[in-house]
């Protein structure tokens, strides 16, 4: 009786304020989210990117004696790529974020409105490693947008809608439940990441689109799916709405990158075996294995074997989960970090503090009339191992451009120079030396990724 009185007054209040009422109750929701919707969608955006591409040139494009068979073939001709996906507005004066893998590299972006007004937009901040760009769309006020919520405040089973532009057939809206928090083990951008998990159906083109709680604020962007075949299953992650916040904030302070505060450690989960090896009761937290001479938790103490349980009070599992938890309050921030050391709690209060710039960059190029004219070199420091998502263990001497000549003779960006002939390559400088005394034949040891190579040239 008390649930056919319930639904009675919802209908009453339905019929009465339909037009602006959100749903308050699991009653009023059972019935329809037509009023959520109708409040939310004005603010989710349909995305269409362009960016021009260099067509693959031909393997024999270099070959002294195939390349004349083959001229005619191997000119890279620049050709359009186009993306589709969504975004979600943030401010009356045309914020937009979406993610990084719908605008990335993109030289036009032409945003379009659910009333179907449409805008040129401009990036201002992106980042391949978070999948997150955050855009302003050009001459734009008054626009509708979504309030962020604190995503520590989400709970598994609370009702979601995922709305976006699934597979171009226009804005749409589907809805299901966190259905997990904290999902550290899935790889986006080049990175893992750290996601909000829903059972709502996010296709392709959902990309960069709200998942919104029942209150029409914005929990996540919606950025990947588990899949096989290639269509939704029902597992479906968005970035949380606090990392967005960060971004935004960025961009409003004029950074065109996203800057994350730098641990200066590396670490990893502790599972049950490490556990027990530790002297823990339970498996739980991030065991640090590394620990550089200048990061800020080796100021306050910390040492290589603590296990650092929780970040503010909140429980971190996975070093993925430690970088979002550092990234969420920024550089300058001061956080209190809950570690164990020899079974014993102990706290600490560490500032958040930017990678450093040390040792120097010392960037190299080599000149005209050197052995591998054209190449780029520099040492790697903290700083710049974060600008190319480098592991915090990467040291030496790495390839930032590898030139016409270097990339003909196999050298990559993103090589690490290990060695030319007998010589180490300890700096940038060593290697631009021993490059312009090199003769007859010269093989040079790189690291790429996992793997070491041996590339041999004659001069």
């Amino acid at each position: 009786m008390r649930l056919i009185l319930a639904v009675a007054l919802a209908l009453i209040a339905g019929s009465v304020g339909a037009e602006t009422r959100v749903p308050q109750s699991r009653a009023e929701i059972s019935m329809s989210f037509a009023p959520l919707v109708r409040e939310a969608a004005p603010a989710v955006v349909n995305i269409y990117a362009r960016r021009v591409v260099e067509a693959r040139r031909s393997p024999f494009a270099d070959d002294p004696f195939f390349g004349e068979f083959f001229r005619n073939f191997t000119q890279a001709q620049p050709r359009v790529q186009n993306s589709l996906g969504s975004g979600v507005i943030l401010s009356d004066d045309g914020i937009v974020v979406s993610n990084y893998h719908v605008i990335g590299q993109a030289t036009d972006i032409r945003v379009v409105l659910n009333d179907r007004r449409e805008y040129s937009a401009s990036v201002l901040l992106s980042d391949e490693q978070s999948d997150l760009a955050i855009l302003q769309l050009d001459g734009a006020s008054d626009m509708p947008h979504l309030q962020l919520r604190d995503s520590d405040t989400v709970e598994v089973g609370e009702l979601t809608l995922a709305i976006g532009n699934p597979f171009g057939v226009g804005q749409t809206v589907s809805s299901g439940i966190v259905s997990g928090l904290a999902r550290s083990g899935l790889a986006t951008g080049n990175m893992r990441g750290y996601f909000i998990q829903t059972d709502a159906p996010i296709n392709p083109g959902n990309s960069g689109g709200a998942l919104i709680d029942v209150q029409g604020r914005l929990i996540g962007i919606n950025t990947s799916i588990l899949t096989r075949s290639g269509g939704s299953n029902g597992i479906g992650f968005a970035i949380p709405a606090s990392l967005v916040e960060q971004f935004m904030a960025q961009a409003r302070a004029g950074n065109d990158r996203f800057l994350r505060p730098w641990s200066g450690f590396r670490g990893q989960a502790v599972d049950a075996d490490l556990s027990d090896s530790l002297g823990l009761a339970l498996p739980g937290g991030v065991v640090i294995s590394d620990l550089h001479d200048a990061s800020p938790f080796a100021e306050v103490g910390l040492e290589i074997g603590d296990v650092i349980l929780a970040v503010d009070s909140r429980p971190v599992n996975t070093p993925a989960e430690m970088v979002y938890r550092m990234s969420v309050r920024g550089i300058g921030a001061r956080i209190t970090v809950d570690y164990i050391r020899d079974g014993s709690p102990v706290e600490a209060r560490v500032t958040l503090i930017a990678p450093p710039e040390e040792p120097a960059r010392e960037e190299t190029v080599l000149g005209r009339g050197a052995l591998l004219e054209g190449l780029r070199l520099a040492r790697l420091n903290p700083a710049l191992r974060d600008e190319l998502g480098l592991d915090e263990g990467a040291e030496g001497v790495i390839v930032l451009d590898p030139g016409a000549v270097g990339a003909r003779v196999g050298l990559r960006a993103g090589d690490i120079l290990l060695s030319v002939g007998r010589y180490v390559i300890e700096r940038p400088g060593d290697a631009a030396r021993i490059l312009r005394q090199a003769t007859g034949r010269v093989a040079l040891q790189v690291q790429r990724g996992n793997r070491r190579l041996a590339l041999r040239f004659r001069v």
